[in-house]
């Protein structure tokens, strides 16, 4: 809303207010008029109005000073801004926006146009990656970080409107998630029996909990507590690999803590695994790390290391190349769901407060519930079916 202040009868200063400069200072745009002699003095009033109002839409369409800023100069103010990101996740948008800045990096915010965009899109759907085309989700990805950088601009009221907002993208192709039945989960648990013990306890928890690896990472003891006889583990921070500066930590994905409530087992088995440590340590010469998965000489593991380590296990259990460590986390979502735990507390679990975007991310139904599926259906529809001879089914004949 445009403030207007009379200088005398017919003069007037009308001030408009649009946005925050990056340093946090106000701006502002003013404009002094002058009522026409030929305007009535009962319609001075509605005349100033009427010309505060043509001033004001002129500012927010033309928007504030800064909207003059080149997108590259403003979307490094944005990383050093944030703080609601993890680590790794910050390091992701940082590298993305980098590869942006040689095509939109010198074009006024005020002056970037869809088009500007597309051909972006263009020129990055012609990257190759260790030799094969980058996948359209990838290019997509370049967008979202550049979108999340305008949003901020918008928001601001830097820019009116968030130009990477207005293009139609193609549909990416998604690839099915697929979950280890009841027989693989089987042959990779007998498969961790033979694995060390902070191999075995780091995949055991990342299939009972559902946390994701760099949450792994970053428990430690005191994150265990006692409540009412019943053994919590509290979630809070993530330790993740950041290209160019080694491991860091910070906070969960969504920034905030979540409780996981252990059964009588997984309490009993972190209980035998401290007292494993303990024994490690004290043979060792050095003091318990703080850390649940430290190696023989008390430092914190890589987080990578897991995730490499894990491939050898599912090669020697014969298990898909397509499952990674990130699987367990889908077949814990999509186990409680299938196994009638409400979506609310399936989500607060797995770290999410959103249920629909946990159901179109991780619910996969498994093939045991797509035949219930189908047997509901055709007995429905055709009553009970019997067969009286066994034969070889033509379709995979």
């Amino acid at each position: 809303m445009a403030s207007i202040k009379k200088i005398n009868s017919r003069k007037y200063k009308i001030t408009v207010s649009n946005g925050y400069r990056l340093d946090g200072r106000k701006i502002s745009r003013a404009k002094t008029i002058c009522v026409p002699a030929t305007v009535h003095p009962r319609s001075i009033q509605q005349y100033v109005a009427h010309e505060a109002e043509e001033f004001e839409r002129y500012v927010k369409r033309g928007f504030g000073e800064d909207a003059e800023t080149p997108f590259e100069v403003y979307a490094r103010s944005w990383l050093k801004r944030q703080t609601k990101f993890a680590p790794s996740t910050l390091a992701m948008y940082r590298r993305m926006l980098e590869v942006t800045y040689q095509y939109i990096g010198q074009i006024p915010l005020s002056k970037l146009r869809p088009i500007a965009l597309e051909n972006m899109l263009i020129e990055l759907r012609q990257r190759t990656h260790h030799g094969k085309p980058v996948q359209e989700a990838t290019v997509q990805k370049y967008l979202t970080a550049v979108s999340a950088v305008l949003t901020d601009a918008k928001k601001n009221e830097i820019i009116q409107k968030n130009p990477a907002r207005m293009i139609d993208l193609p549909d990416t192709e998604s690839r099915e998630q697929h979950i280890p039945n009841a027989d693989e989960v089987d042959r990779f648990l007998r498969a961790l029996a033979d694995e060390p013990l902070h191999y075995r306890f780091f995949y055991l928890y990342a299939i009972y909990t559902g946390c994701r690896r760099g949450e792994l990472c970053a428990l430690k003891w005191t994150d265990f507590s006692i409540i009412n006889d019943t053994t919590t583990l509290t979630v809070s921070r993530s330790r993740s690999s950041v290209a160019g500066v080694g491991v860091v930590e910070g906070p969960t994905k969504n920034g905030r803590s979540r409780m996981i409530v252990l059964d009588d087992a997984m309490s009993w088995s972190a209980a035998c695994y401290k007292m494993a440590k303990m024994e490690e340590a004290s043979i060792g010469g050095f003091p318990l790390s703080e850390y649940l998965f430290a190696d023989e000489h008390g430092k914190p593991i890589h987080p990578d290391t897991f995730t490499k380590h894990l491939r050898k296990i599912y090669d020697r259990a014969g298990l898909s190349r397509d499952y990674h460590l990130h699987t367990w986390r889908h077949f814990f979502v999509t186990s409680l769901l299938h196994g009638g735990v409400d979506k609310q507390t399936v989500a607060d679990l797995a770290g999410h407060g959103d249920t629909s975007f946990l159901e179109r991310t991780y619910c996969h139904p498994q093939m045991e519930k797509r035949l219930e599926a189908s047997e509901c259906l055709s007995t429905q529809v055709f009553g009970p079916v019997t067969y009286s001879e066994e034969s070889d089914n033509p379709l995979t004949a």
